[in-house]
């Protein structure tokens, strides 16, 4: 974004996430929200802050990942909270869809689905009256149709995914999570998804309408995924928020990194499938790959 000289990423955890239950605080997510987007922004109101991305008019998509089931998808708690937050703050609640590739994916996550108008929506693009575009878009290597969620109904987008290890990719993260607004992914997995993760993300419906990257890392999956191991699942708390998203990712390379080191395993890079497509995506001009030159702040609300 243009308010920032240098890349900004900011780290939040809070002790009341998990609860001691186990469930999610509603309202330790909503500090968590609210303090994230204040140290992005530098703003002190959250009002402000969120202007810096989005307008009253915009048709935001939070867009999420439920590919793993209960255990390892972006969580309802969390990107209702976001939702319910945006409409209460700045952008209209009947405005604002939560989405990803399938019902029956958001349905097995723990999503409820929803087209009331009255407040967040929730659906997947196999949904009636949404589907995948009849152009065929190419960009590179890519050559894809894309949901109209993100293509025609989208005009601000969130990627509000679950931070993974992926045993091809390296890492799933916030760029990866566009693969599920595409009808083909599975060609996109080869040379661990490089150049496939930056140049699906510089398609126009994607790099044009990109805000902001949040990383649910209330828990981690550092070894073995992208599928749910718990031996490999890190309890981390915090969530992960950037404008950048290539910084974003990188930071939560460095996360899996070191919950990597601290169980004993070896690097994404002594196993050679450190995620390559980060620097393919910063050569492209997407955005900041290398560490040295992003600003992390991490702060417990």
């Amino acid at each position: 974004m243009e308010f920032m000289d240098k890349a900004r990423v900011v780290i939040v955890r809070s002790r009341a996430v998990p609860a001691s239950s186990g469930d999610i605080d509603a309202a330790g997510i909503r500090r968590m929200f609210e303090r994230g987007i204040r140290l992005l922004t530098g703003e002190n109101d959250p009002y402000e802050s969120l202007r810096r991305f989005f307008r009253t008019e915009d048709r935001v998509g939070i867009k999420v990942n439920t590919i793993g089931g209960k255990n390892i998808s972006t969580r309802p708690d969390v990107s209702l909270q976001l939702a319910l937050w945006l409409g209460e703050k700045n952008v209209r609640p009947g405005n604002v869809v939560i989405w990803d590739r399938t019902n029956r994916e958001l349905r097995d996550a723990g999503y409820r689905l929803s087209e009331d108008k009255s407040g967040p929506r929730i659906f997947g693009t196999d949904t009636d009256g949404a589907g995948y575009g009849g152009d065929l878009v190419v960009r590179g290597n890519v050559g894809s149709m894309f949901s109209t969620i993100q293509e025609d109904f989208v005009t601000a987008s969130i990627s509000l995914a679950i931070l993974k290890d992926h045993g091809l990719a390296g890492v799933t993260a916030g760029m990866k999570n566009y693969f599920g607004a595409v009808h083909n992914p599975n060609k996109y997995h080869d040379g661990r998804c490089d150049p496939y993760v930056a140049e699906v993300f510089d398609s126009p419906s994607v790099k044009s309408k990109h805000r902001l990257s949040i990383l649910d890392c209330l828990t981690v999956q550092c070894h073995k995924g992208p599928s749910f191991h718990p031996q490999w699942a890190e309890k981390y708390g915090a969530l992960v928020l950037g404008a950048d998203p290539v910084a974003t990712d990188a930071v939560g390379w460095r996360i899996i990194e070191e919950i990597r080191a601290k169980k004993g395993l070896p690097s994404l890079t002594e196993e050679h499938r450190e995620p390559l497509y980060l620097a393919t995506a910063e050569r492209m001009g997407l955005g900041t790959a290398d560490l040295g030159r992003i600003e992390v702040i991490e702060e417990n609300v």
